[in-house]
């Protein structure tokens, strides 16, 4: 299992490095200048050439991406240019809020989307079926943030039983969590029941039924069981959804996290807080498949006998 996961992480390393070209190419592509953001309004052509030459900008971009990834690999990601704070305090700080929504979110999702799932398997062509692939359609169609404002309109404007904004009090994640778990139910239950269709078509089952083994007992028992190593692994893929908390709905409901932080970093053009922001994104991407081939190496003994 050592050997298996040293090789998996050195295939990474290239990803991470084409990762942290294509983040920053595309910050400093991007139309706009972090520049007009910092100077005052009638400042000198010099005052601007000076302020670029401070902050490295009159530096060819090659050189630029070089200096700052030895600097990101040294922990230092820089400071923002607005805030004027580290880049990666900023990120510790906002982290907790983001954990929290996402990881909570996702443990709504699975809970809620095997729970469904199964159901609609067991139930395959009843109504309940049918009412599990109706919620599977709206929450792959509906838009989150559009979601999130008919929550926000009906139970914090007109019930007035949660609040409209804010991360103060646990009722402030009630909505949040609600707006991204839709899509997260949706998916796991999607999955949950192909997955264990697949399965009960499989010969062990059908020894199973001809045993005389209860319906329920084959379905939960040891249907569910081998369904899991799908749903775990989703589970583990979804670690980038849990840091991000859903960017767009952390700004819809104004909470602090990584999302709002990156949203107001792109729109003042703060070109370190936004790599920042990124780049620790697309770690958690890539953190969550490494867990996953581990997941599935742990749980699948055809796959660790592949291996050894």
């Amino acid at each position: 299992m050592l050997g298996y996961f040293l090789k998996r992480f050195a295939l990474l390393l290239p990803v991470f490095l084409a990762m942290s070209m294509v983040i920053f190419a595309i910050v400093h592509l991007v139309p706009g200048d972090p520049i007009d953001h910092m100077l005052q309004i009638g400042s000198s052509v010099e005052r601007r050439a000076e302020l670029m030459a401070q902050l490295g900008f009159d530096k060819p971009l090659p050189v630029q991406y070089v200096l700052w990834l030895g600097r990101m690999l040294t922990g230092d990601f820089g400071t923002a240019l607005i805030l004027k704070q580290p880049v990666l305090d900023l990120i510790l700080q906002n982290l907790p809020y983001s954990l929290a929504l996402g990881g909570l979110s996702l443990a709504v999702a699975m809970t809620l989307g095997v729970a469904t799932g199964a159901l609609a398997a067991i139930f395959r062509d009843s109504w309940l079926d049918r009412a599990v692939m109706t919620l599977i359609l709206l929450g792959s169609t509906v838009p989150a943030f559009w979601l999130g404002l008919l929550l926000i309109l009906g139970f914090a404007v007109q019930l007035e039983w949660f609040p409209v904004s804010g991360a103060r009090t646990w009722e402030s994640l009630v909505l949040p969590v609600a707006t991204i778990s839709l899509g997260g139910i949706a998916l796991v239950a999607r999955v949950t029941r192909a997955a264990m269709g697949d399965i009960a078509r499989q010969d062990f089952v059908m020894m199973l039924h001809a045993k005389g083994v209860p319906a329920w007992q084959i379905y939960l028992k040891h249907i569910l069981r081998h369904a899991l190593l799908p749903i775990v692994t989703l589970l583990a893929l979804k670690i980038g959804w849990i840091l991000g908390g859903a960017v767009t709905i952390e700004f819809v409901f104004a909470r602090p996290g990584l999302g709002t932080l990156l949203i107001n970093a792109l729109s003042q053009r703060d070109y370190p807080l936004v790599q920042g922001c990124l780049l620790m994104l697309g770690c958690a991407v890539l953190l969550g498949t490494l867990l996953g081939d581990l997941v599935q190496v742990l749980m699948d003994p055809r796959m660790r006998d592949r291996i050894s």
